[in-house]
C-alpha cells in the first residue's frame, strides 16, 4: 500500500523503469528467436510485478478521491485510518504534529497498518484527522433458523 505522496512518486517512475525493462527483454528475446509463448513465460513475473505496481498507483488514486472500501470488521481500522490520511490530504508529519508525536512515529504506525493500537489511540487518530467512525450492527446469523 502507497502510503505517502512520495511513495507514488517513486512507484509511478518503478512502474516506467518496469515497462521499458519489459520492453528491451521482448526486443532481446525477438532477435534470439523465441516464440510468442516462450517470451510469454520469460517475462510473466516482470509483467506480474509492473501489474501489482500499477494496482498500488490506482489504489492511493482512488484513496485520494475519497473511494474507500467498506471496513466489515476491525482488523481493517489500521488500514482505514491510513486512508482517511490520504483522503484528507494530510501528510504524516502534519498527523504527528496533531498527535504530538514524531513522524516517525506515524510512519511506524502506518507500516504495521496500526497493529496493536490501543482503542484509545485510534480514537486519537481518528479525532486528529477529524472523522467520526460510525458502526452498524448486523446479526450474521439471524436468518439461520
Amino acid at each position: 500500500m502507497i502510503k505517502t505522496e512520495k511513495e507514488y512518486v517513486e512507484t509511478t517512475k518503478r512502474l516506467d523503469a518496469q515497462f521499458k525493462a519489459i520492453e528491451q527483454h521482448k526486443l532481446k528475446m525477438k532477435k534470439a528467436g523465441l516464440t510468442r509463448k516462450q517470451m510469454h513465460l520469460a517475462l510473466d513475473p516482470l509483467s506480474s510485478f509492473a501489474h501489482q505496481l500499477k494496482e498500488e498507483l490506482e489504489e492511493y488514486e482512488q484513496l485520494k478521491r475519497g473511494h474507500f472500501k467498506d471496513l466489515k470488521n476491525l482488523n481493517g481500522i489500521g488500514r482505514m485510518l491510513v486512508s482517511l490520511r490520504i483522503f484528507k490530504g494530510m501528510k504524516q508529519k502534519d498527523l504527528a504534529k496533531k498527535l504530538g508525536v514524531k513522524e516517525s512515529q506515524i510512519s511506524r504506525d502506518e507500516n504495521n497498518e496500526y497493529h496493536g493500537a490501543s482503542v484509545e489511540k485510534i480514537q486519537k487518530v481518528l479525532a486528529a484527522l477529524e472523522v467520526i467512525l460510525k458502526t452498524e450492527i448486523e446479526d450474521i446469523y439471524k436468518d439461520a433458523i
